[in-house]
This record gives C-alpha cells, structure tokens and sequence, in this order.
C-alpha cells in the first residue's frame, strides 16, 4: 500500500491547487498542545513517543514543540503564533511536514492545512501517522483490509468537513459551492461503498478464522495470546518460545498480522497454540482498535493471557495500566493472565521484589527472549494456568 491520503492532499485535488508530496524520509516538525497542569514527565513522554512513531514511520524529526493551552484553538487547533513559528523554522529548516501529536477535526485539518500550503508543507494528526505506519508495514491481505477500513473510517467525515468548509469560505452559493457539494456528496457516497465491501471481505476472513477456532477446539487445543505495548519485545518472545520464524524489529507497530506458533508442555506432554498480534500504544484510538477487531479474535478467545512488559522501561506502570485499558475495551479483563517482564538482558536494575508485590495476582515472570532466562519458568507457569488440577 502507498501513502494514504491527508485531507490535504484532497482538498488539494478538490482545488486544482499545488501540493508538494511527503518525500519518503520527510523532514518533520512534532507539535503537541497540552494544559498547562499536565506533568513535564507525561508530556515528555508524549513527545518521546510521537517521535519513534516518526522515527518509525521514516520521518526525520527536525524539531519537537509544546504548546501549553486552556483550550486548542477553535479554528486552528494551534495557536496562530505558534503556527507562525512553526513556517519560520520550516524555511530555515527545509521542513515539508507538520505532525500534531493530536486528533484534529476536518475543520481544523482544513485550516492549517490552507496555512501551510503557500510554504508547500502538509500536515498530518496523530491518526494519519500511524496509519501510514500501518500501510508501510502491512503484509498480508487482512492487515491492508483492516487499515483501510480505519483509513475510511478516518478520512470519511474529513473529507464531508472539509467540503462544508469549501462551500462557507465561498458563500455557500454560486458555482464553487455547488461544485463543492457535489464533489463532497459523490465522495462520501464512495466511502460508504468501500466501507460495505473492505467489511464483507473482513467479514468472511472472520469466519475462516473462527472455523479454524473450532477446529482447535474440537482437537482440544488451548490457546495462549501474547498482547502488550507496542514493542515490548512480543514478536521476540514468541520466537524464543515457538522457534518460530518471526519479524523481530525495534520499531513501533513491527507486527499488525497475527502470528501463531505451538508451544510444547513438557509435564502434560501436549502442544497449545501462542499467537502474537498487533501491539498497543497510548490513546489508541477507538476507530483503529475496531479496524483490527477480527485480527484480535485471537486475543479475545484465548484461553491465557501473557501480558508482555519492558522491564528497561521508565514508563512501565502507565504503559501497564494502557495495555489494561484495551483489554477492557476488548471485553477480556477477566481472561487469566500472566505479567512477562520482559528484556532482562538490557536492564540494569530491575525492582523484582516490589513488582512482585505489586502485581501478585498475574504471577510475575522475568524474562529474556534473547538469552532465554526464564523461558522455562514462564513454561511451567503457563501450565499450571491452563491446567490448573494436574
């Protein structure tokens, strides 16, 4: 899949005006507008993870920006000064793209977007990078079909947005207008078209998957899920586990189809299946998380839970409670679950003691996917879950 589009990059077409395109490794300068209570630690945080995702996606990160406000503004989201700042360093910089660490209505999109075009910069919300993400890491047929389905989801209203955003700058009368309306019109009719077929082939993938769920089921087969934060180190514990031959990469969002390996008990003297899937981030937006819903199934039938951690990282508590948060969206807070501190091999000092304290109802495993410590202990542990009498 190529680049998807921006609300600029349409309303660009819409307007027969010049549009430069995102070169693969733009220069991009990362905003994010937070209240003026927010800790430095979290809005460092923000920042920091804004910048893998760009890091990720190919961009190369100019210069990070905050902008502390009550309120975004109605019209821009962005403060007008700071707008203007940003096409100053922009100039001197060689800078093409603007990326707000936030989700911007169409009107807004609108807006800055007219802001930036004479400076032949374009912008894309926080959505519009990880989507671009997922096109640029997207392999199999279903994982195309799910981030297209969150691209629709996404762009639809934006494009219906920014053509009532047409029409108002024109009167709302006369050629233009009408032009506008009729162009806006055909598109989301196209929209809600692609929507309806993206879904009945989703559709029929799900239930492929779910007769191969009962065949498991028929054959006694449990099943064990591997979720967690975005790049905690799930892909690589599923190769140490399975020996199967996996992506393994240091970068947000490596994996968006769902591997699944088998995992040999040794005191029950059978095999059950380990799937890993696409990992979780902060403020995961609710529209990406259904996109992927038929690649969770696995995760929401599973009979175990390994809640995969990043023992090396200092935002492990928050990153905890997110991964928490999806699952309760995801309706499986209650599936049995292990806690697997993983990459032990790069931390160091980790607070055992404390985390098993703290976390003593999920059973604590502390491990290294690439060294293999605990591996076999995680084993037992995932035994002792699925079989609980023996």
């Amino acid at each position: 899949m190529g680049i998807i589009d921006s609300p600029l990059d349409s309303s660009a077409r819409m307007t027969n005006n010049r549009a430069m395109s995102v070169s693969q490794k733009p220069r991009a300068i990362l905003i994010d507008v937070i209240p003026s209570t927010m800790e430095p630690l979290q809005a460092k945080r923000r920042l920091m993870e804004l910048e893998s995702l760009t890091r990720t996606y190919g961009g190369i990160v100019v210069v990070k920006l905050l902008q502390k406000r009550a309120l975004p503004n109605y019209r821009t989201y962005i403060g007008k000064g700071k707008l203007e700042e940003i096409i100053q360093i922009a100039k001197e910089e060689r800078v093409e793209l603007l990326i707000v660490n936030n989700l911007l209505k169409a009107s807004q999109m609108y807006a800055v977007g007219e802001f930036l075009r004479p400076h032949y910069m374009r912008v894309w919300d926080r959505i519009d990078l990880i989507l671009n993400i997922f096109a640029k890491n997207a392999k199999t047929a279903e994982a195309q079909l799910q981030i297209k389905l969150a691209a629709i989801h996404h762009m639809g209203p934006r494009i219906y947005g920014m053509g009532q955003e047409m029409m108002r700058q024109a009167g709302g009368t006369g050629t233009r207008g009408g032009q506008g309306e009729t162009n806006t019109e055909l598109m989301k009719r196209h929209f809600i078209e692609q929507e309806r077929r993206v879904k009945r082939e989703l559709e029929r993938i799900a239930k492929s998957r779910a007769n191969h769920r009962r065949r498991r089921d028929r054959l006694g087969l449990k099943t064990v899920s591997i979720v967690g934060y975005t790049n905690a180190g799930k892909s690589s514990l599923l190769r140490a586990l399975t020996r199967k031959k996996v992506l393994v990469a240091d970068s947000l969002f490596a994996t968006l189809d769902t591997r699944v390996g088998k995992l040999w008990l040794p005191n029950t003297q059978t095999s059950v299946l380990l799937s890993d899937t696409i990992g979780f981030i902060q403020d995961l937006p609710p529209q990406l998380i259904n996109a992927f819903r038929s690649t969770l199934d696995e995760t929401i039938a599973a009979d175990l839970l390994l809640h995969v951690i990043d023992a090396n990282d200092p935002f492990m508590e928050e990153k905890i409670r997110e991964v928490e948060e999806v699952l309760d969206v995801l309706q499986v807070s209650d599936t049995p679950k292990i806690y697997v501190f993983n990459k032990t091999d790069l931390a160091t000092r980790i607070p055992k003691k404390n985390l098993l304290k703290a976390y003593a109802d999920f059973h604590p495993v502390f491990t290294s996917a690439q060294t293999g410590e605990g591996l076999e202990m995680l084993t037992v542990h995932i035994e002792k879950k699925l079989y609980p009498d023996l």
